[in-house]
Parts: structure tokens; sequence; C-alpha cells
């Protein structure tokens, strides 16, 4: 095909040009002013490869985007260890059913998990009968989730619990609505033992209810120990855990690659709160949890490394691992005595891609997953370029990596879009978030940026100020399509980047705008999910020289691909064009 040239005037969010090569043709209509003509070189001569991983996503726990959100785990606090490891311990949002003159609450250390020896102890002081008989519906506690349970009829929920008792144990399980009076599935146990016992039950539902609890309640006087409470739907994603409908709202991105934990959620505001790898694997009522001092709210880590790894994988993606240098928001680990943190990344490493046999990959592999993952690339920290120990501590990591893991890619803190490292990195990281007018005129950013030292990684951009953005409105998604014309036009530098952040949960706004939006039942995306679809198929796909005339120099940014379907096999040529408005829309 030889020149296509096209003359329109543009005022639509993003003009779409997608047609069959053999099969083209367009009737466009001629306006006076403004005239914008867009000459696209769809020729064999000069072909430019977009990376395969241009466009991604980056996951953070953060807004309870894991803990409550794609993380299918039902009930909130399963340890009853939110408060940590002293007690009293706090069981929010665990409620009690029946007053001080039925039964006493409290916790103890008396669990059978080495790392998290919180433990719930109920007290029941009245019974089945005579003058302190117990209420017909019994006493106990009750626990909603993380803002409601979402139980749909028909389906099965699967509650693994430990228990045990000094006597005899009669507890009636039981999914109802927030109040308690509709009963949509029940169960009972009855065991004994002075002995913690693992019960598993599965629950049909017979009725719905989006705002949903959990309920363990008894009749019988005596004392009942609980401990690592879990109720997850039986339909996650291939059964590992991922909530199907915001699972599938990021699979149809068709994202290049995966960035994950964190964000802030890996640096902590102090370093005894940061996100450590090893906490969050092995069996999951094994996992300590911790408070995430940043968006402040506590996460039992059953969302941990090898599920983010897992998640990759399923997703068809390429992982990358941000982990802790060593530096929180607040303290930092001198560069003399870094070492035990390195060697903590180096054990993650063989998690991640060890022999099957080897101490760490044996973990992986008893944790369901023999095989390595696919794991070539990690960012050494997240924005701590400025922090004082930051580049001798990221050099103690990279000379480390290197030398065991040769073709890992690593992925630096500092900007070298204007000038040059005085580190060795293979890609550098860049951040913006800024009002819609600034994000549009960022889309030139990278034209200038030198071409002969590592390739850059946008991890993290959106329109945040809250004129332009709110909750997700047009004119920030507007913004952001120009911005990412203008990263794919640079992608023989620009190699991967990602709007942040992803998810949100209606009830725990940490930040605004999101890409997903989301409660215990229902899901949807803003206009900011919604441009990156006008993206998803450029992974891979051939930039096509264009020119662009026009007075709108300003305001109008264009771009186009040639791609093919991998479904039909057919090539294809898509043409962005992207204009902002003078108006809010």
């Amino acid at each position: 095909m030889g020149l296509l040239h096209i003359s329109h005037t543009l005022w639509m969010l993003s003009f779409i040009g997608l047609c069959a090569l053999h099969c083209c043709s367009a009737a466009i209509e001629e306006h006076q002013t403004p005239i914008a003509r867009l000459f696209v070189n769809a020729s064999d001569t000069s072909p430019c490869p977009i990376p395969d991983t241009l466009f991604g996503i980056f996951f953070e726990e953060i807004n309870h985007a894991g803990a409550g959100g794609l993380w299918a785990e039902l009930v909130s606090n399963r340890g009853f260890e939110a408060g940590g490891q002293n007690i009293p311990s706090n069981i929010y949002p665990w409620s009690v059913i029946g007053d001080e003159s039925m039964l006493i609450v409290a916790t103890d250390r008396s669990s059978c998990f080495d790392r998290n020896k919180i433990a719930l102890q109920m007290n029941v002081l009245c019974n089945n009968g005579g003058p302190n008989a117990c209420p017909a519906e019994g006493v106990g506690i009750y626990n909603p989730g993380f803002w409601g349970m979402n139980i749909v009829e028909g389906k099965m929920y699967k509650l693994v619990l430990y228990v045990r008792s000094l006597g005899p144990i009669d507890v009636l399980v039981s999914l109802t609505d927030s109040q308690g009076v509709q009963k949509l599935a029940t169960a009972n146990i009855m065991t004994s033992g002075v002995k913690w016992t693992k019960v598993e039950i599965l629950l049909k539902a017979k009725g719905s209810n989006y705002n949903s609890r959990l309920q363990l309640t008894t009749r019988r006087k005596g004392v009942v120990w609980f401990d690592q409470v879990s109720l997850t739907p039986l339909d996650t994603y291939k059964g590992h855990g991922f909530r199907n409908d915001l699972f599938q709202m990021i699979k149809d991105l068709k994202p290049g690659f995966l960035r994950f934990p964190g964000g802030c959620f890996v640096e902590g505001d102090w370093l005894m709160n940061a996100f450590r790898w090893k906490e969050t694997v092995g069996p999951w009522e094994e996992r300590p949890g911790h408070f995430g001092d940043v968006w402040k709210y506590w996460t039992d880590d059953g969302f941990g490394h090898y599920e983010f790894l897992q998640l990759a994988e399923d997703l068809g993606t390429v992982p990358i691992w941000v982990f802790n240098n060593g530096i929180s928001h607040n303290d930092e680990v001198n560069t003399s005595v870094i070492l035990p943190f390195v060697q903590e990344i180096l054990d993650g490493l063989e998690f991640a891609r060890g022999h099957p046999k080897s101490r760490w990959g044996s973990l992986r592999a008893a944790m369901g997953h023999p095989a390595p993952f696919n794991l070539k690339y990690v960012a050494i920290g997240n924005e701590d370029c400025e922090k004082f120990n930051y580049r001798g501590n990221y050099l103690k990591f990279y000379d480390a990596i290197r030398q065991a893991y040769p073709d890992i890619k690593m992925i630096s803190n500092c900007d070298a879009s204007r000038a040059p490292l005085d580190h060795p990195a293979d890609l550098y990281d860049y951040h913006i978030y800024s009002d819609a007018k600034t994000m549009f005129e960022k889309s030139n950013y990278f034209d200038k940026a030198p071409r002969n030292g590592p390739k850059a990684f946008v991890s993290e951009y959106a329109v945040t100020t809250a004129d332009d953005a709110g909750t997700g409105t047009l004119l920030a998604a507007i913004a952001e399509a120009g911005f990412a014309i203008g990263l794919e036009k640079n992608s023989d530098l620009v190699n991967m980047a990602s709007y942040a952040p992803l998810y949100v949960h209606v009830n725990d706004r940490r930040w605004n705008p999101d890409a997903i939006v989301f409660n215990a039942s229902h899901a949807y995306g803003t206009p900011s999910y919604w441009m990156q679809h006008f993206f998803k198929d450029s992974n891979g796909a051939t930039l096509l020289s264009t020119s662009l005339q026009t007075d709108l120099t300003d305001r109008l940014v264009a771009s186009a691909i040639m791609w093919q379907n991998p479904v039909n096999m057919n090539t294809y040529l898509r043409i962005k064009v992207q204009q902002l408005p003078q108006n809010r829309v």
C-alpha cells in the first residue's frame, strides 16, 4: 500500500480507522475550518516494530484492590490479627451477636500457627434452655466481609476454619443478610476436643444477597476458640482465587506486562510495615499478614508473591516484580548493612525461577507450580531515587542479581529522559500525575529523550487533579489517550507504560481517579479504563510513519499502526487521532 491521505475535521474522542487492508474505503467530508491532514506511510519500506510489552497494567494493593477486590476471599481479618501479634488484638470487622450476659469474646495467643498466634476465644455463658437460656438464634460472632459479601443463589462457597473447645462443640454456620434474618445457607459443626481441628464445609446458597455476612453461632454453654476463618466462592478464575469479573476486565486489556505489588505499598511509611515476600508465601493459614501503613488497612496476604506470579501467568503476560530496597518513606537501611535485604530478593528470585528441588523453588513446587515462572524484570525500589542510600543500595542489588541471573532486566527509579544515569540499568522509571492540559502536552515529551541509554518505563501515569479528573472523566481519558499516542510514537525508546491505579472499592477511595470501580457484586470501567482499550492491539504491532498537518499543533496528536488479528489472521490499519477539547467534557 502506498500513501494514505486523510483530511477531516476532528472533534471526537478518538477517530479509529479500522479496516482490512484488502478492502479499505472511507467517505470523508471536507470542512472549511479547521482542517487537519494526516499522511500515513503504510508501505513496507520503514517498519518500526512496537514492543510486545508497550501497554500493560500496574497492580497495587491500594483502595482494597486485592483484599476485598480481585482476591476473592470474602472474610475480612480472617485470623483476628488486624491489631498485630499483641493481645488484645483488633478483631474488626468481626462483631458480637448477643450481650455480655450471654457471652464474652476475647483474643489470646493460643493458635496452632507459629507465625500468627492470635485466636478468638468465645466464652458462652447462656445455655440451650433453663433460666439462662440463649436466644433462639443463638449467640456468637459474624463477619460482614469487605462491606458486604456477595452471595448468589445456586453458587457454592467453601468455608474453612479451625476450632477447638473444652467440651462438645455445636456451632451453626450461616450465610445471612446484613441483619442476620434471611438465611442463605447453613451447616452445623459438631465435634469436640481441646486440640485444634480443621473444618471444611461446602455451602450452597439457596438465595441471593449482595450485602451478606457469615455467622458462627451456638446455644451450648462452654468455651470455643476459632482461628483462620475463610470463605471463598468455588468459581474463581481457574480455581486460582481471582474474582472472575475483575479478572476478566484486566484480561480484556491484553496487558503486555503486570507490575506488582506496588507502589508505595512496597515501601511502607516505615520499613516494619513494608511488603516482605517471605511473609506472603506458603499455606495461607500460616501467613502473618501486615498493616499497610501507607494506605491504612490490614491485609492477610492471601494475595501474596506466589499469587501475583500466578496472576501474570493467567493473564498470559510478563511479570515485573517491584521489591523493597531497604528504603521506606521515613527510614532507610544503610548500604553498609543492606546485604540481608539483597539475599532476601535473591531468595525471592529463586522462589520464582529456581529448580523445583532448590530450597525456595521447592516451596513454589509444593504450592502447586513445579515449573518456574517467567520472571525476567525487576524494579529496584519505587520512587526512591532521591533517597540518601538509594544509589548505594541499588548497586548492591544490581550486582548480585546480574551475577546470579544475567538475563533479568533491572529498572532504576531514577529518570534518564533528560540526563544520563550515573549507574547501570536496563530501564528507567518515569511517573506523571498531572492536570489534563499538562498530560496532553506531554505527548511529545519523549521525542527529545536520548536514545543511547536504558529504555523508558512509564509505570504510572494519570490525570489526577480534582477539577479535571474527579472520580473518572472523559476529559481525563482524552488527555491520557493523547499522552499514550505519544508513547506509542516513541516506542523505540518507551518499552512499557501503565495507568495507575488499577482498582478502587467504592467504600475505600484512597486515591482518585482509578481505572476500575467495584463493590462486592458489581464493577465498571471509568473512561480511563476504556481509553486503554484503544491501545490493547498496539503491543507487537508495527508503527507507521505519519505526518500531521494542522494549525492545532498543541491540541491534536495522531498515530497509525499495522496489526494482525490473531482470530482471523487479517492485517489491519488502525489510525488514532486525538484532540484535547478547550472545555471540560
